[in-house]
Order: C-alpha cells, then structure tokens, then sequence
C-alpha cells in the first residue's frame, strides 16, 4: 500500500475564502499581480458587484485570454486585463497611487526581481492601500514550489517592510499557504 495520498481540495488555497478575507468592497480597484488562471481575478470581479475594477495582470497572453473570455462569459464589464513583465518598473502601465487593493498570489517564488515586482505594487496603492501576499508555505514534496524556491512567510514580511509596507494582519489562506496583509508606509518609499 503506498503512502503517497492525494491532498484534498482543502489542502489548497481558498480563493473566494481568501477574497473575502481582503475586505474587498463595491467601488475598489484592485490589481491581481501574477494572477495566472484568474480564480482571484473571478471571485474580485463577484466581489465587485459590477462596479470598480479588477486587473489581471500576466506574463502569459494565453492565460489572459483565458481569464478575458471567462471574465465576459460570466458577464464581468469591470475586468481589465494586462500583459507585462511585473520585474520592470512601471510595467503595469497602471497609475500612481490608483489602486485600493494589490494582490500577489503563488507569484513571489516564480520572480527572481521580488523587490521590483513590489515597489510596482507600492507605486500603484492609494496611500491608504492593501497589499496581500497569499503563498506557498513550504514544498509539500513537490506539490508546491521546490524547496530552493519557497519564499518563507517570515521571508515575505521582511521583503515587504525593506519595500515600504507594515504588516497589519495575517489570514488563513489554506493548509499549505499563508496569507498576510500590509498596509503602505508612506514615509518609506522604496
């Protein structure tokens, strides 16, 4: 009998759990930096009640179209999708200050440019705006990350606070993620 069993799907992240938790409210904006097959980017745009915006932003075109085409099949006019390589400054093409909420999901352990990828999001937050990081918490023998490639929850809060935010409140973001919440510095730009 082997022991390697199949996770369930509540070892994995919690999307519209974890949406929730960010307080997201009718009117925001809020960009989903990295945000892949768009889960987040859906459940933002539910949250939104049709009004706000929501970016998608991505280095893959394919998985953009995707999140477009789901994004106008669900009926979603307030979703926005942005090609662009977020270890660029500036790369978003967003404007300073603009953005309520920046979300970075299963995306620092990919980037080698972190620090880049938030000052982005520190450009593009209204001075009283929220940065989450929701990640992988450890390797999970190869479900997640490789091990040289897991950006630690304590790794994540010091990137954040050498970058110009202060950790308000962590999150539980699933069995093997950890979620954390921060607000700007304004005094401390990066």
């Amino acid at each position: 009998m082997s022991t390697d069993t199949p996770l369930k799907t509540e070892g994995f992240a919690h999307p519209k759990r974890n949406v929730a938790a960010l307080g997201i409210e009718p009117g925001m904006s809020v960009a989903d930096f990295g945000s892949g097959s768009g889960i987040y980017v859906l459940h933002i745009a539910e949250a939104l009640e049709h009004s706000g915006r929501v970016y998608a932003i991505d280095v893959q075109r394919d998985l953009l179209q995707r999140v477009k085409n789901e994004a106008q099949r669900r009926g979603f006019k307030n979703v926005d999708v942005i090609w662009t390589d977020l270890e660029r400054p500036g790369s978003s093409k967003i404007a300073d200050q603009k953005l309520d909420l920046v979300l970075i999901s299963n995306l620092l352990f990919q980037i080698e440019n972190k620090a880049a990828v938030l000052a982005e999001a520190w450009r593009v937050l209204k001075p009283t705006g929220k940065l989450a990081i929701i990640d992988w918490s450890d390797s999970f023998g190869g479900m997640g990350p490789q091990k040289r490639d897991v950006v630690t929850k304590e790794s994540a809060q010091k990137l954040a606070r050498e970058n110009g935010f202060e950790l308000l409140r962590e999150f539980s973001a699933g069995a093997h993620h950890y979620g954390l919440i921060f607000r700007l510095v304004p005094q401390k730009k990066p």
